[in-house]
């Protein structure tokens, strides 16, 4: 299993969720194809995990709280029936509250029978439109604006649950890769930005949507193409076939952060290796950044690549400074807050045999809040480092998300409040190195389109005013 290293609260970003959905010409055990694909997905969210199966017009769900292997334990799998049609979901909770009631799918019966949905994003008029839909006598179970858009779907549908996607689409802003699921229907969805990624793949005669291609390799699926921005793909007993949103007025923005940070690095997002970029990355810090240094190192695991990157660009050898408990993840117990102040250094050490007396570059993918880049230099440097020089391979963290990432507030942004100057001093380095917002685009410069830039320069596909209102309102 990939599990992204954990930073203290607050000290690094996490995504919102991972889709993933599968539809199969016949019936058979199609749960474990979504689980092994949820189990690849599993960077992208760790708090919940649910799978939906279509069979005989019906829909079976299950879905609990913790990873996907701890959900589906005890034999929960094997309770999931055959069936033809499936999705399944991770999650990370930025709207909606980190409990089992907000867990995806979200399933339900409607006009057009029983459907199920999942979702990876965050819509940014959620209050208008919940406060519509009460008017409108709808009930909501759940806190998550997933249920907004699966009842919106249901309003338009008028028994046509194409007709009820589409419509829903022009009504909701904000970022959404979506897997919709009915009786006899696989629907997958990218909104008109294609902030949050999504793909399309084939695995014999099945069809397979997820997240990221690593978790088409994970079930054996061909890579075919990412899923287009506002793209709507139905798959049937009809075979294939692609609706879209008037995009005419809308540029591709699609979170760069995909790169830095949340996508696997064995993943291609929009034709573009994250492998490639993050190594891409390194090199350029290292043409733009001349240090003098013995040793650069990454944080593990975020920052390895581009270490690497920077070694081969600089000809500084690359050599692991930190290293890391493996055993240590989600499920840490930090009993008090001296402990909490220590998960650092539970989670990772410093191998003095490699930076006793030397000169070290150390490179991470962000600082977002500065503690976790504190405690590391501190580590380093009691671990004998003569030198120690922080690098990120992105630029300031200066503006919130609110477009699926759980940093929503200026307060939890080191960037937005302190210089380069300030920063370096707060964690302590001999000197701190940023990429600038430019010099990130061009280690990506091989996307099939542009990015959504917003938390490091305030440039958003949306106009975020009215949510930012809306929100502080809703709460």
């Amino acid at each position: 299993m990939y599990l992204r290293d954990e930073k203290l609260p607050f000290d690094g970003m996490h995504e919102e969720c991972g889709v993933f959905g599968v539809y199969s010409p016949e019936t058979r055990d199609i749960a474990h194809t979504v689980y092994y694909g949820l189990y690849a997905l599993q960077h992208r969210g760790q708090e919940s995990a649910g799978i939906a199966v279509s069979y005989a017009n019906k829909i079976h769900y299950y879905k609990g709280m913790g990873l996907v292997p701890e959900v589906f334990a005890n034999g929960r799998l094997q309770e999931l029936p055959e069936g033809d049609i499936a999705i399944g979901h991770v999650r990370y909770s930025t709207t909606g509250a980190s409990s089992l009631l907000n867990a995806q799918p979200i399933v339900f019966t409607g006009k057009c029978g029983k459907m199920a949905l999942a979702h990876n994003g965050n819509l940014t008029n959620t209050k208008q439109l919940r406060e519509e839909l009460i008017a409108d006598n709808a009930v909501f179970q759940t806190s998550i604006d997933s249920e907004v858009i699966a009842l919106l779907i249901n309003k338009y549908s008028d028994g046509d649950i194409v007709k009820g996607v589409l419509a829903a689409c022009e009504r909701i802003r904000g970022a959404y890769a979506l897997v919709v699921m009915t009786a006899d229907k696989l629907i997958a969805v990218r909104d008109p930005y294609g902030i949050r990624p999504l793909v399309l793949g084939k695995s014999l005669d099945d069809t397979v949507v997820a997240s990221e291609t690593c978790a088409l390799d994970a079930v054996c699926a061909s890579y075919v193409r990412d899923v287009k921005p506002g793209e709507v793909i139905v798959v049937d007993t009809q075979g294939e076939r692609s609706y879209f949103m008037d995009t005419s007025d809308k540029r591709p923005a699609s979170c760069i952060f995909e790169y830095v940070y949340f996508s696997r690095p064995d993943s291609i997002i929009d034709g573009l290796s994250v492998y490639a970029a993050r190594k891409e990355a390194g090199r350029i810090l290292a043409r733009n950044n001349r240090i003098e240094a013995d040793l650069v190192a990454g944080v593990p695991d975020s920052g390895l690549v581009a270490a690497r990157g920077f070694s081969e660009e600089s000809g500084i050898p690359f050599v692991e400074a930190l290293a890391k408990n493996r055993y240590v993840g989600r499920t840490f117990i930090q009993p008090d807050q001296r402990m909490r102040e220590n998960s650092v250094s539970v989670k990772m050490n410093a191998l003095r045999a490699n930076i006793e007396g030397k000169r070290v570059i150390i490179i991470d993918d962000s600082i977002v809040r500065g503690t976790t880049s504190r405690k590391i230099v501190k580590m380093l440097r009691e671990g004998g480092a003569k030198e120690v020089h922080m690098m990120a391979s992105s630029p300031v963290v200066k503006h919130p998300c609110h477009l699926g990432i759980d940093i929503e507030t200026y307060s939890q942004l080191i960037g937005a409040n302190k210089s380069v100057k300030e920063i370096c001093e707060y964690i302590g380095a001999d000197s701190l190195t940023y990429m600038s917002v430019e010099q990130l685009k061009e280690s990506c410069a091989r996307c099939a389109h542009g990015f959504c830039t917003g938390c490091f320069d305030g440039n958003y596909p949306y106009s975020l005013e009215d949510y930012q209102a809306d929100k502080l309102k809703f709460e």
